[in-house]
């Protein structure tokens, strides 16, 4: 036996045919699907590709749809600004999308207000704790506008339904807005949000690696009692330098140190006048807290460099080896290792 069944509601025809398993409405196949259901395909939208993400996803599905069902009843129906008020309340409704009016429609500025109720996107809304407010139905009507009239329709929701408020309150408008345009605008704030958040990470390790080279680089170094070694590694910028001498005077009283040795070896050739600077300026400051400066680890290159160029360190006692400086201090304190 064939199951067929048709029926019309608000002058909307649906057609059952249980046999074929098809369901049509106005002519077009059309599928029923549970509130609850659809919650379940929303969050799941929502969970792999992050709220922003998924509220422009229904925005864009809920406008382009619009155009479509805009479009196709235009064809069909003939509709325009004088019987659109009707058509959209008696085609909705049996739709199961909830009760829709046109309170206020503006024909030569092409603006309308929509009183908008108990469509399905609120009820799914309300089986959300966080309640979240409606997206895709507003939009919608946007794209059914826009298919009808043929020109860009957009939407500005002034109230949402809920316990306080019987319906949501949205308004039409003509406007430049598009899909597109919110598309690449997203894409556009995901990519500035990566690269803000990739800023921080590297100010982060920048910073981390700022604070391991100030600990590793130039350690003090109590060798014997009274004297203590600092080495000198690669080029010192103004930043550097400062840490350099604050460190290094600060630990002087501490260890009670009569003798400073500056180790050079690990500057070689790369000596500058800046970092001459920094040596003269050490030791006149370390010699006002009854500290003498050494230089050590002299290299032949070095100690050319020191008297043609950087003649203010001729000043310094200069030797060889940390070796050697170790035994001059020991000596000039009247110690020695036995």
């Amino acid at each position: 036996m064939t199951q067929k069944k048709n029926i019309t509601v608000g002058g909307i025809e649906l057609k059952w045919d249980l046999d074929s398993g098809e369901v049509l409405f106005e002519g077009g196949d059309v599928v029923f699907f549970w509130v609850s259901a659809m919650k379940t395909f929303f969050d799941t939208i929502k969970e792999i590709s992050g709220v922003e993400a998924t509220n422009l996803v229904l925005e864009t599905t809920g406008f382009r749809q619009g155009i479509i069902v805009g479009e196709g009843f235009a064809e069909m129906k003939h509709i325009d600004t004088s019987n659109i008020v009707e058509w959209i309340s008696d085609t909705y409704a049996p739709a199961g999308w909830g009760k829709v009016e046109i309170v206020k429609m503006d024909e030569k500025n092409n603006t309308f207000t929509l009183h908008i109720q108990d469509d399905w996107e609120y009820k799914l809304n309300q089986l959300d704790e966080k309640q979240t407010e409606g997206i895709f139905v507003p939009s919608h009507y946007a794209g059914v506008l826009t298919g009808i009239f043929g020109i860009n329709f957009w939407y500005k929701t002034l109230q949402y339904q809920n316990s306080e408020n019987p319906y949501s309150i949205v308004e039409y408008f003509p406007s430049d807005v598009t899909v597109q345009r919110n598309i690449h605008e997203l894409s556009r704030r995901q990519e500035a949000e990566q690269i803000n958040k990739l800023e921080l990470l590297v100010n982060e390790n920048t910073q981390m690696l700022q604070k391991l080279v100030k600990e590793l680089s130039s350690p003090i170094i109590p060798v014997l009692e009274g004297i203590i070694v600092v080495p000198m590694i690669g080029t010192y910028d103004e930043e550097r330098a400062e840490d350099l001498i604050y460190k290094t005077l600060s630990h002087l009283p501490k260890h009670q140190a009569n003798y400073l040795l500056l180790d050079l070896t690990g500057l070689n050739k790369n000596i500058t006048a800046h970092t001459a600077e920094l040596i003269d300026k050490l030791g006149a400051s370390a010699r006002l807290l009854g500290t003498e400066v050494i230089l050590v680890g002299v290299s032949p290159e070095l100690a050319l460099i020191i008297s043609q160029t950087l003649t203010s360190l001729k000043k310094f006692e200069c030797l060889q080896s940390l070796q050697h400086g170790i035994y001059y201090a020991l000596g000039k304190s009247g110690r020695r290792i036995v």
